[in-house]
């Protein structure tokens, strides 16, 4: 089979469709997408709410619980222990298909009726870590988002087999880091950026690898007692670091600016694909065979996935966060955990076989068109069927979509093989992480066809300024945590907790000046900063290749070979 060159629906630019995707839409039984890859992904990650929290009633139990979704947001919503409990049968708000009417206006009926979990929390999360999101199999753990299998972690974002991580993020197999970004198998670690792996006792560092003891230094592979990458005698190199102590705020900013000077001397690496064959995006880690993919590790003939690091992860297209077990997957959000063959579904997984255009069903097989079903096969529109009904009501529905299909307000068609319309969104735009990767004005998002939700305004009740704290951790009060401290970025009021004090005065680290949600956005803007891709030429040899760097950023950029000859 040819390439072939479509038009986006959406956004109206070209875009290509090569013979392998053909091969993989006629695997999985779907049609070729009419929106370009950017647009898709846009279009999904559209339906997740990470960080923005309320408080919001649960519609069960009536009690006051933190939820993703606002107190106004149209729809019903159980806190994790109703939602989890047996105290109510999803089938409940089963319906027959309407042949008279589109799909997507009946499905989202369904999604306004069937209950919501509240907080995106696994079963094993909620008796110890029950303000997290979009998490499970944690322990211990505090306002951390996007994370799994972790203990004893506060304050980050996209965590995986970790413990005793702090105000970090995008960390997998981590313990004892602070304030890091993009770390695997490091510990004791401060202050490191841009993929540091296998390293231990490292302050300040970027793109080291295999490190042991070092400081303020950049792209050493198998070092040991480095500063600003000149090498110390180990006697002289404890001599040299005790000058830098870093319990002072004031000294920990101003190494930390330091140390980000120095790294600017030295060319950054292009793009990170460590131990990955035949495949393109960055941040791709021991796979094999994916193209387009960010933020992905020991997946195998994939394509635009991101987010996805909990193997195995295999044939999987359009599929953003999550994973963990995960085959056969197509134009989901937020789908895993033993689950395959599943197609244009959101939040939904967990022993999951053969599902479409389903939230929260987990468990079970054959679901088309449901909500919040926890278990059972044959099942359409939470109705449950014999194997021979639901496989003649669901190809019915197939064609239905094809020639009835939703139109929606800017006059895209929504057929079968198409994500979930803006319509069913119970999302506002600028709630979800679609605005940290496509910011919007609120004029440009509405023209969209998004929602728009007005900020709340707040007066937050704090008693002391952030100013205001020592700067040392050593003259840090016990009574600090009975403080409600205003952040010196955006004026919300946050505290110190004592596993966070603990671990402060353990490690000899100062006391946050801003909220934990100003310090995880920082870490994802960077992040995202670092999934863009450019065309660059080498600044040595000449050569093409594509880097997350642009030129007025970076004017000096190697290609991968060369940069590989420069490291120390």
């Amino acid at each position: 089979m040819q390439k072939e060159i479509k038009q986006c629906q959406n956004c109206k630019q070209n875009f290509v469709i090569e013979p392998e995707d053909f091969e993989f839409y006629e695997k999985i039984k779907v049609p070729a997408p009419t929106w370009c890859p950017k647009c898709r992904f846009q279009r999904r990650i559209s339906f997740q709410n990470l960080m923005n929290l309320y408080k919001r009633k649960c519609d069960l139990c009536g009690k006051d619980s933190v939820s993703m979704y606002a107190p106004e947001a149209p729809v019903k919503v159980y806190c994790p222990d109703c939602w989890w409990s047996d105290k109510w049968d999803a089938y409940e708000y089963g319906r027959d298909y309407d042949f008279s009417r589109p799909f997507f206006e009946q499905i989202k009926e369904l999604w306004r009726e069937a209950p919501l979990l509240g907080l995106s929390i696994g079963k094993e999360s909620l008796a110890t870590s029950p303000y997290t999101n979009h998490t499970d199999h944690l322990k211990n753990c505090y306002l951390v988002f996007n994370a799994d299998f972790n203990e004893d972690c506060a304050y980050g974002l996209y965590l995986l087999h970790s413990k005793s991580t702090l105000d970090s993020s995008l960390m997998h197999t981590c313990e004892l880091l602070y304030d890091c970004v993009n770390s695997f198998k490091t510990s004791r670690c401060i202050g490191t950026r841009n993929q540091t792996q296998e390293s231990f006792d490292c302050a300040f560092c970027s793109s080291v690898s295999g490190c042991q003891n070092c400081f303020a230094s950049v792209n050493l592979r198998n070092k040991k007692y480095h500063i600003f990458n000149k090498p110390y005698s180990k006697e002289d190199y404890f001599k040299e670091i005790a000058k830098y102590n870093l319990g002072s705020y004031k000294t920990y900013q101003e190494v930390k600016k330091l140390a980000e000077e120095h790294w600017k001397k030295y060319p950054p690496k292009p793009r990170y694909d460590d131990f990955s064959v035949n495949s393109t995006g960055n941040y791709v880690f021991q796979s094999k065979n994916c193209k387009e993919c960010y933020e992905v590790g020991f997946a195998e003939d994939c394509k635009f996935i991101s987010m996805l690091c909990d193997p195995p992860i295999k044939d999987c297209y359009d599929v953003s966060f999550w994973g963990n077990n995960l085959t056969l997957a197509y134009e989901c959000n937020v789908v895993g955990e033993n689950a395959s063959n599943m197609r244009f579904c959101q939040e939904a997984g967990i022993n999951l076989h053969s599902a479409e255009y389903c939230k929260l069903s987990t468990g079970g097989s054959n679901h088309f068109g449901c909500v919040a079903v926890k278990k059972g096969d044959y099942a359409i529109l939470n109705k449950r069927y014999e194997k021979e009904e639901f496989e003649e009501l669901r190809a019915r529905i197939i064609k239905h979509m094809d020639e009835m299909p939703y139109v929606d307000k800017n006059g895209r068609v929504y057929k079968y093989g198409e994500f979930f319309p803006n319509e069913v969104n119970p999302y506002a735009y600028n709630e979800t992480i679609v605005s940290n990767f496509f910011p919007l004005s609120k004029e440009e998002a509405e023209k969209q066809g998004y929602w728009w939700r007005e900020e709340d305004k707040k007066e937050y009740q704090t008693t002391k300024k952030s100013a205001e704290l020592p700067d040392h951790i050593k003259d840090a009060p016990d009574n600090i945590l009975q403080d409600i401290i205003e952040c010196q970025k955006c004026a919300r009021g946050y505290k110190i907790i004592p596993m966070e004090f603990k671990f402060l005065r353990e490690m000899n680290l100062p006391l946050p000046r801003e909220c934990p949600f100003c310090r995880i956005n920082e870490k994802f803007a960077i992040w995202v900063k670092n999934l863009r891709i450019f065309k660059r030429e080498c600044s040595k040899c000449g050569a093409d290749f594509e880097t997350s760097y642009p030129q007025d950023e970076v004017p000096y950029i190697l290609c991968k070979e060369c940069y590989q000859g420069t490291l120390e």
